[in-house]
């Protein structure tokens, strides 16, 4: 009797119903799509067309501070002049901005 009563207790100790955990599994996946996947691949996107849209003449912020006229686009490279006579090859994913004819560089925001 005692063996029944303990097999009882485990068998339905408390489990929800296979539908119901299912359920919250497929919640659990949609909010992490949702919140962290998808902001992530419009920021990519955002990026490739960024880089794609690099032209002659584009003024350009590198990653590393540099500001520059573009004067040559290559397939992964640009030329980019940085001075009077001096010019560069920079790789196309350093450019991290890309300013209009008279914009100037925003200042860096302190957090």
């Amino acid at each position: 009797m005692t063996m029944n009563l303990i097999t009882l207790a485990m068998a339905g100790g408390g489990q929800g119903s296979p539908g119901f955990m299912i359920g919250w599994l497929v919640l659990m996946v949609g909010i992490f799509y949702f919140m962290l996947i998808r902001p992530q691949q419009r920021q990519a996107k955002e990026r490739r067309a960024l880089l794609d849209g690099v032209k002659s003449g584009d003024r350009v912020i590198f990653s590393g501070g540099i500001v520059g006229i573009v004067t040559n686009v290559k397939d992964k490279m640009l030329v980019v002049k940085i001075a009077d006579n001096v010019k560069v090859e920079i790789l196309r994913g350093a450019v991290s901005q890309v300013l209009a004819k008279d914009e100037e560089p925003a200042a860096e925001e302190k957090k």
